[in-house]
């Protein structure tokens, strides 16, 4: 027997690799004419392998049937702090198509198309701005931030604020770590970066010496066709707005709403105001009073023809448009979207009279709101309607709740009014969309049928589901807030009824620090409590809905002088 020579042998060895490649190469072929993502391939083990339009209808299925997990709020941790976002707010979701794209290029790898797939990140979206405003309190609590330049005025004197640097959220990063960690971990952290503000100290000193000082130094006269008004600096330095965007870049302008208010009376010598149609039950039988326009100072035009002559010494003078208003609701709106009865009324109480601040400031909320109309289907929200709720918009410190315990702040009472409000719905047979009980139950309000707010974290919010208009009333005494709600019957009745409450708890004394931002309380019990509202139509109940709240034990605040620390004598 003889034996091949070594040559024979490495030819043989290279023919049977070259056959090896042949077959590999005729697999991968065929692979890749029978589908689009590599064999095996999975997203969050959910297997998508197939045509791309299989793989996507695989993934949407899978991605349904974990409906649950999709929507689980995520934890974001900043710094020492957290916060609890809810991916549906800040439209966190995954990119189906997007993805199944991302697995498609990586089955152009001949070794992922024979030998299978793997596990395909998914590709997930979410709205930038969204989360970084739902990022903000935390990371504001968690970091220094940034002092925007700005302008300000004390009476009619420029005082400047330079500006300093922080550290802030990167809406960016924070959008980038959060699509890269939900759905991979239980929390996600969002590091604060270094935040230099754009303007400088010396853009804020050009910014007095060039708008802010000439802007006061003199009145402006307003021409009409009615008539001429006269802007006091006063009414200058209240409406000119020197301020800073988020990056810290200087900007100066009249805000309209804040020279509306300077002016004050003086414009109603060339104005007169539009009147809706509106509906008077004093008299025991409705009337409709008639709706009415008007005509009224173009203040968006004339905020921003004010600017130039602002910065001029001499010839101060600015003319102003007038323009005819249509009254917003008619009286024949009234009577087409069958507003016609009285549906609910309810009325809260405050103490301390007219001119106490929260008096003040839930009558001013009242006359924002009165005369609403939602129409059959729209969703009324009670911050969407009156906007910011500070000094601007005429409001005042009174007690607020902030970190359990009363403090002062701007816009106290306007809880007061959102449970009048609330229950004013309630009743009406409106659909609940949002409302939070307070954390502590007062004893003016009904128990767990009542509302706080806070803009723009907490909204009020219901949707009239009937297929008439609704109209909101609203009207105060001295001492009472109360809002009645116009449309056309739909239930007999809607009444309330409680259950027992249960797992009640004791408070505890709890000594503060005298002082300004000290307000004492006697303290109230914790306790849990079921209410439900009953639907009667036709002399029978037709649904009823049930309400649940936990009231947590309020302390009872003690305010006391602090005690010197004690010395110890040698």
């Amino acid at each position: 027997m003889s034996v091949a020579p070594v040559p024979h042998r490495r030819w043989l060895i290279a023919g049977l690799a070259s056959v090896l490649v042949l077959t590999v190469s005729g697999a991968f072929a065929g692979h890749a004419f029978s589908a689009d993502v590599p064999r095996g391939a999975k997203v969050l083990g959910i297997a998508i392998d197939g045509t791309t339009e299989q793989a996507a209808n695989a993934l949407r299925t899978g991605l349904a049937g974990r409906g649950d997990q999709l929507a689980a709020p995520l934890t974001v941790r900043i710094g020492d702090k957290t916060a609890t976002v809810q991916p549906q707010d800040v439209g966190l979701a995954v990119d189906v198509d997007a993805t199944v794209a991302a697995a498609v290029s990586r089955g152009h790898n001949p070794f992922a198309s024979l030998f299978g797939g793997d596990e395909v990140p998914p590709v997930v979206t979410v709205d930038e701005a969204r989360l970084a405003s739902a990022l903000a309190p935390a990371a504001k609590q968690s970091g220094a931030a940034m002092t925007l330049p700005a302008v300000a005025f004390d009476g009619t004197t420029p005082k400047p604020v330079y500006p300093k640097a922080g550290r802030g959220l990167d809406p960016a990063q924070a959008a980038d770590a959060v699509r890269d960690g939900w759905l991979r971990h239980p929390e996600v952290e969002v590091k604060l970066g270094e935040k230099n503000p754009v303007s400088s100290k010396a853009d804020v000193d050009r910014m007095v010496a060039e708008v802010a000082t000439p802007a006061v130094s003199a009145p402006v006269t307003i021409t009409t066709p009615k008539g001429s008004v006269t802007v006091s600096p006063k009414a200058i330095a209240a409406s000119l707005v020197i301020s800073s965007d988020a990056k810290g870049e200087l900007s100066s302008r009249v805000d309209e709403k804040k020279l509306r208010k300077a002016l004050g009376k003086d414009l109603t010598k060339v104005e007169v105001q539009p009147k809706n149609a509106t509906i008077d039950g004093s008299g025991g039988v409705p009337q409709v009073v008639a709706a009415s326009g008007g005509s009224l100072v173009d203040t968006a035009k004339l905020a921003a023809d004010l600017m130039p002559v602002l910065q001029r010494g001499s010839d101060r003078t600015v003319a102003a448009g007038i323009t005819d208003v249509k009254p917003a609701t008619t009286t024949g709106d009234l009577a087409e979207l069958g507003i016609k009865e009285q549906v609910s009324s309810f009325t809260t109480y405050f103490t301390g009279g007219l001119s106490n601040p929260r008096s003040k400031n839930i009558v001013q909320i009242a006359k924002e709101v009165d005369g609403a109309i939602v129409r059959p289907g729209e969703t009324f929200s009670l911050n969407g309607h009156t906007g910011p709720r500070g000094y601007a918009e005429g409001y005042f410190d009174a007690p607020v709740i902030m970190d359990g315990k009363l403090v002062p702040g701007v816009g106290g009472g306007a809880s007061q009014f959102t449970t009048t409000i609330f229950n004013a719905s309630y009743y009406a047979g409106m659909k609940d969309v949002e409302h939070k009980p307070h954390s502590y139950y007062f004893t003016r309000y009904p128990a767990v049928i009542e509302s706080t707010i806070m803009y723009p974290t907490l909204d009020l919010r219901f949707t009239n589901t009937t297929p008439y208009g609704v109209l909101i009333d609203t009207s105060h005494t001295d001492s009472s807030v109360t809002v009645s709600m116009w449309s056309t019957k739909v239930y007999d009745s809607v009444t309330t009824q409680y259950d027992p409450k249960r797992d009640i708890t004791q408070p505890e004394k709890i000594s503060l620090e005298d002082g300004p931002t000290c307000i004492a309380t006697e303290g109230s019990q914790g306790f849990t409590q079921d209410a439900w509202r009953i639907f009667r139509k036709d002399g029978r109940e037709i649904k009823r809905e049930k309400f649940t709240w936990r009231y947590n034990a309020e302390p009872q605040f003690v305010c006391e002088a602090k005690k010197p620390p004690l010395t110890v004598k040698p």
